[in-house]
């Protein structure tokens, strides 16, 4: 080994930012000095392959140990025999054992100058033998005290000192120009973050929110904000329930921002507008040229939520082969990019929510029972408008004084009938469908500057429900029947209800949709009524 040699190779690994340019650079640039055989390159990272590793029985601590990142040289065999290769027996070595784990645990270099005697060091004295191997070097990589890795080189010459002194020095300026490629991969990479998270809260800067704020005072409302404040500060997953329109998101953004994660990123995912074939690039990333229409790497949703909250909207949307990969990641924090073998590690809560049932998918065989668990461990039922009519007047005025701050408008004035009729209405839509309303009615009322006619509003079938207060259904002290009377009126009702969705109780358009209640306390009630499909 020729010092002027070392000094070229040293300024040109050093011109790189590439992490694996430098490390290839850095063993190609030794096996190119006369007399190196081959020159391997080993970096401290986490324990990875510990169940296959060959050297599984010798590893004291499986938290970490060397990887083998780089590898060059000029075999005897070359039409046999690939030094270049990464996935070899001694691609991983445990810290401590052997020659090179004893110079990535300690620090110290070795020098072997005579293989032949001191071949109790060598795995493979008769390889050494057939190769003409007379000498080993290893230096430890060593930046600011820390040590990075081990370089390696075996030579079928003697290695003198001074060129072990030569090739310490090359090895300090190696440390040098890794630690700087790290670092410039490292500023790229919260670069692109950065790029990427300013990218997605623009986008969610457009998009109108369904309303600004949780709004409401009813016992119903409140339940699920003491929920909240509950399950907040804790690292629990949630999942949260309720009808379309209910504010699930909202939710998902206040146990956010009452949380120690309230500084990092919320990271929404609407499962249901994803194309199956793109479920698992959404979530996870992919690498260029993974699959046609990858120009480019990309960060995943869970990397970009990374230290902070993850909210799946309609998490019933998953395909089923991509449940397992999304239980993975809750389980053990790791995932791969689409396309690339590098495990990630990420740190993220989960906030999941879901207008099905997901019980009936999981008998159905079309979500994971397990899934769900790790999900629910602490769900959150929304109430559906109509069972908190009360809230409607301050939900009413919210929604006009926002739509007038976007509008630049004069203020929408409703009469107290008006009102009334808005809590008389079951909103099947919900707060979604309520906003709608209110942001038609300013526009049909001029900004309030017309008078206002709901007839052009609400549904027709509306217009003809008799219009009462809702605080007076509940409380008159003439609004009663006799229990028979109940029972006669309630089967009515579900009979009605079960003719219209012709018979079906669950999902999408069922009777316990229509009736705006659990499918399973409907199927209590028609079991206490005896009511039952007759068979024709």
């Amino acid at each position: 080994m020729k010092l002027e040699s070392l000094q070229a190779v040293s300024l040109a690994i050093a011109e790189e930012r590439s992490v694996e340019i430098v490390l290839q650079k850095i063993v190609e640039g030794l096996v190119a000095q006369p007399g190196v055989a081959l020159a391997r390159l080993w970096l401290k990272s986490p324990g990875d392959i510990c169940a296959k590793c060959p050297m599984r029985l010798e590893c004291p601590d499986q938290t970490e140990c060397l990887h083998l990142m780089a590898s060059a040289g000029t075999p005897t065999k070359t039409g046999v025999e690939d030094w270049s290769r990464l996935d070899g027996d001694f691609r991983r070595f445990p810290l401590g054992v052997r020659k090179i784990g004893k110079i990535g645990a300690t620090g110290e270099p070795l020098l072997l100058s005579n293989l032949v005697t001191e071949g109790g060091w060598i795995a493979r004295p008769k390889w050494a033998e057939s190769e003409g191997l007379r000498s080993f070097a290893g230096q430890p990589l060593i930046f600011r005290g820390e040590i990075l890795g081990v370089l390696a080189v075996f030579c079928r010459e003697t290695v003198a000192a001074d060129e072990f002194n030569w090739l310490r020095m090359f090895a300090d300026h190696a440390a040098v120009a890794l630690a700087n490629s790290r670092a410039f991969a490292e500023i790229e990479r919260l670069r692109e973050q950065l790029k990427l998270e300013n990218d997605y809260l623009r986008e969610e800067v457009k998009q109108e929110r369904q309303f600004g704020d949780i709004v409401g005072e009813s016992p119903a409302l409140k339940k699920v904000l003491d929920q909240i404040t509950l399950v907040a500060q804790s690292e629990a997953n949630v999942l949260v329930l309720g009808e379309s329109g209910t504010g699930k998101e909202l939710i998902a953004r206040a146990i956010h921002e009452r949380s120690p994660r309230a500084n990092a990123p919320l990271v929404k995912v609407n499962c249901a507008s994803i194309p199956r074939d793109l479920f698992e690039s959404e979530f996870f990333g992919h690498v260029r040229g993974a699959f046609t229409g990858a120009i480019r790497d990309r960060v995943g949703r869970f990397q970009l939520a990374d230290g902070g909250t993850l909210f799946l909207d309609e998490v019933g949307e998953i395909p089923l082969d991509l449940q397992s990969k999304l239980l993975r990641v809750l389980q053990e924090g790791t995932f791969e990019r689409v396309g690339e073998e590098k495990t990630r590690r990420v740190n993220v809560r989960l906030v999941a929510a879901t207008n099905r049932d997901l019980r009936r998918e999981i008998e159905a065989g079309t979500f994971r029972q397990d899934l769900f668990f790790r999900l629910s461990v602490f769900p959150i039922e929304l109430p559906p408008l109509r069972e908190r009519r009360e809230d409607i007047p301050l939900l009413v005025r919210h929604l006009i004084q926002q739509a007038n701050q976007r509008a630049r408008c004069g203020n929408l004035q409703l009469t107290a009938e008006q009102m009334l009729r808005l809590q008389n209405y079951d909103w099947p839509g919900n707060v979604r469908e309520l906003q709608n309303v209110i942001e038609r009615a300013m526009i049909l009322s001029s900004c309030g500057t017309q008078a206002l006619n709901l007839n052009l509003i609400l549904p027709d079938g509306e217009a003809e429900v008799p219009i009462q207060s809702f605080a007076a259904v509940q409380t008159s002290a003439h609004a009663f029947v006799t229990q028979s009377e109940w029972d006669k009126r309630e089967r009515e009702n579900l009979l009605a209800a079960l003719e219209a969705a012709n018979w079906k109780i669950y999902g999408a358009g069922g009777a316990a949709e229509l009736l705006g209640m659990k499918p399973t306390t409907l199927a209590s009630r028609l079991q206490s009524l005896g009511i039952r499909k007759m068979r024709g």
